[in-house]
This record gives structure tokens, sequence and C-alpha cells, in this order.
């Protein structure tokens, strides 16, 4: 039998080129799920109310995600001890801003947005990101590049909705409700990196899928208890809604969330994060193709405006001394959607 030796500095196994490869169609597959989230959450209102919709994704998702936790060996933490429960009570946090307030936000602003504008809205996320982590301190300066992103990204924002155009401007209020979905996710990105970091209980960090599925589990409990705002209407039971919901719960929320915690177990958080600029341009196609959605010169020009300081803005993730701050504050089910 012959025993290989050491692997040659810089050669690269063919495993890891597959793997590699595997990865970046997931990156792929991943873009298309959460971006056509947003067109399912606007055919999923054609027969139930945004807090339905939220509801319904998230206890699905909820479903997935533990049963994927289960069939990898993985378990949810119970109530037992008063470090878990602690733990429980910083999920439950992370489930308001990351998943159920910008779930019924985005459900109650595509009532009047379309869904390709609000999946490039979507997209200021890492900008409020990174503007609630100087406020919250996880941030410790802002360099000039990632100012000018900032300012760049709003930017586009402001050109998108060309408020000084009046009745031909997109200003509204279903406009602000997108905007502060966006918004609740960067204050739950910067809460889940400082406070859920290697969060574990008995001295043992716990794998990114369990965390995840603790999370949606929580957000279910939330969301139902939100349930009585809105959501106590009758349901239609009309096929085509009820299936962009299912969709939206079973792949949109559980599977993807499920390959963006794959992608970053085995390419990091830096590379896992660049879904962020697949996103908009697959809701932007999708709402044109399938639900006649108008998407003028002046909506692509802010598109690239803020995918471009969207780029500025994560540049100290790029540097070796930013990387594992960036990959630490990443947090591991980014609800993009």
């Amino acid at each position: 039998m012959v025993v290989p030796g050491p692997k040659p500095p810089g050669s690269t196994t063919v495993e890891e080129i597959l793997n590699n490869r595997a990865n970046y169609v997931r990156l792929i597959v991943l873009a298309l799920l959460w971006g056509a989230s947003f067109l399912f959450i606007k055919v999923g209102l054609q027969a139930l109310s945004p807090t339905q919709v939220a509801f319904a994704r998230i206890a699905l998702g909820a479903v997935v995600l533990t049963a994927l936790c289960v069939l990898g060996g993985g378990r949810l933490v119970g109530f037992g001890s008063k470090q878990a429960r602690r733990l429980w009570r910083t999920i439950a946090v992370a489930a308001v801003f990351g998943n159920v307030a910008p779930w019924i936000l985005f459900g109650l602003g595509e009532r009047t947005v379309d869904s390709g504008l609000t999946g490039v809205l979507n997209a200021t996320t890492p900008l409020w990101t990174v503007l609630f982590g100087l406020l919250y301190g996880t941030e410790r300066s802002l360099p000039p590049a990632r100012l000018l992103g900032l300012l760049l990204g709003f930017s586009g924002v402001v050109v998108i909705l060309a408020p000084w155009q009046g009745a031909g401007g997109l200003l509204g209020w279903g406009v602000l409700a997108c905007l502060a979905a966006a918004a609740s996710y960067g204050i739950g990105f910067v809460y889940i990196g400082r406070s859920l970091s290697g969060t574990g209980v008995s001295g043992r960090p716990l794998p990114p899928l369990t965390v995840a599925a603790m999370q949606m589990t929580a957000a279910t409990g939330i969301a139902l208890l939100a349930l009585p705002v809105g959501g106590l209407a009758p349901i239609d039971p009309a096929p085509l809604p009820l299936l962009a919901v299912a969709a939206l719960g079973v792949f949109g929320t559980g599977v993807a969330f499920a390959l963006h915690i794959r992608i970053i177990s085995d390419e990091g958080a830096t590379t896992a994060s660049t879904v962020t600029y697949l996103m908009p341009a697959v809701s932007v196609v999708l709402g044109w193709l399938v639900l006649g959605e108008d998407f003028g010169p002046r909506m692509l020009a802010g598109m690239v405006v803020v995918l471009l300081g969207v780029a500025l803005s994560r540049t100290n993730a790029r540097s070796p001394r930013g990387r594992n701050r960036a990959a630490a504050a990443e947090p591991s089910e980014p609800a993009r959607s």
C-alpha cells in the first residue's frame, strides 16, 4: 500500500475543486431562492395578510431547519438551565429583528410596492448594518472608503425613489415599510454578531444550523403572538397564492438558510455575503417576467449605485485585518429576504 505524502504547498485536490464549484452553485441557488422570495410574498398577499404570510413562512422554515438539524445529529437546546433560558431570550430578540419584524414589514410594503423594487431596497441591509454597528460600537471606525459607500448607497436609494418628482416619485408608506424592514435586519445582524457569536451552553458553542433552527422556532412563537394584528382575517383558498407561501417557507426560508450556513462553513462569510449583489437582479427580472412589473432607467441606475455603495461599505471584509472581524460579525443566517 502506498501512503500519500504531504500535499505540496499551493496544490489543490480534486475534492477541494469540486467542493468549491458546488459552493458557487449553492450561492447561485441561494440568490435565486432569496431573490424569488419577494415574488412569492407578492403572490401570497393575494390570499393572505402580511402577518399571515410572515407567520406561515416562519413556521414552515422552522420545521425544515429543525428537521435538518435533527437529521444532522443535532438537537435544540431545552429550557432546563438558567444559561439555556438566557440563550433562548437572546435568540428571541434576534428573531424579532432578524425575522418577525422585517418579514411583516416587507409584506406591508409589498401591498403597494413592486416585488422587484422591494428586492432592491432589501439590498440596503449591509448599509444599515454598518450604520447601526457604528452606533452600537461594533464598528470601531469608518474609513473613507466605507463612508463613501454609505453615502453612495443611500444616495442610490434617493435616485430610485426620486421624491423631488412628487407624484412621479416612488416615496410612500410602502417604500418606508421596506426600508424599515432592511433597517431591522441591520439591527438584528449587529445584535447577533455581538450577542450570539460563539454562543453555546456548558462551555461548548452551538452549530450554526442549531442556532438557526432555534431562532426560527422562537420566531414562530413571536409571530403567533403577532397574528391578532391583521392576521385573523379569512384566508382566500386560492391555490396559487398558497403554493407561493409554501415555497416561500420551505425553500425561500428553510432550505435557503441551510444553504447559506453551508456556504459560510465552507467558504467563509465574505464569500457568502456576495449573494447581496445577486438578489436584486433576480427580484427585478422575476418581477418583470412573471408580474409584468416595470423597471426604468432610473431604477436600474439607482440599483447600480446602491450595490456599488454596498461593495465599498464592505471593504474592510476584504482586508486581512478586517476579515476576521467581518466574519465574526456576520450572522449565521442573514435573512436577506
